[in-house]
């Protein structure tokens, strides 16, 4: 693994801590879905993890909720605690466990009750101030990469023990 070193505007992923960092975030997110806009905000929350693009979590008066039902099953992380899932459903499409929230964070991530994630691959689009992003290598993170941050990302093939 050889870190991209940041140009200017950029954050490198390698800079980021660990533990992880929750900061307040006022880019302007959006997310599209079944070709309706599911979510629009400038109040987002970002987590900053050694080698993760930052994950965005929204607020949910900023989401139209319904069109998230909860999914079953759920995952833990220990940070942020228990993680529970929703499948987002727009009239005939479905994207199953496509976002999660944590309903009793942590007292250090205290400030994401109330708030969500969405992956970016099943969305139609997922926008940071009118730039698409990428989703994060791999099936189980839930980052998003744009131009102003470089990796290399956790998540892809041979990445599993960073």
């Amino acid at each position: 693994m050889k870190r991209i070193e940041p140009g200017p505007g950029q954050e490198s992923v390698w800079d980021y801590p660990r533990p992880p960092r929750l900061e307040k975030s006022g880019r302007h997110i959006q997310v599209a879905f079944g070709g309706i806009e599911i979510a629009d905000t400038r109040a987002a929350l970002r987590v900053l993890e050694t080698s993760h693009p930052p994950v965005y979590y929204l607020p949910f008066r900023d989401v139209r909720m319904e069109f998230f039902e909860q999914a079953g099953g759920g995952s833990y992380c220990e940070w942020k605690g228990g993680a529970e899932y929703f499948t987002i459903a727009v009239a005939d499409r479905k994207a199953e466990k496509a976002a999660w929230h944590y309903p009793r964070p942590t007292r250090a991530f205290a400030e994401l009750k109330d708030h969500l994630a969405i992956y970016a691959g099943p969305m139609d689009a997922c926008l940071i101030d009118g730039q698409r992003v990428q989703p994060q290598p791999g099936g189980f993170y839930g980052g998003w990469i744009t131009s102003d941050v470089v990796g290399p990302f956790k998540g892809g093939p041979g990445t599993r023990g960073w």
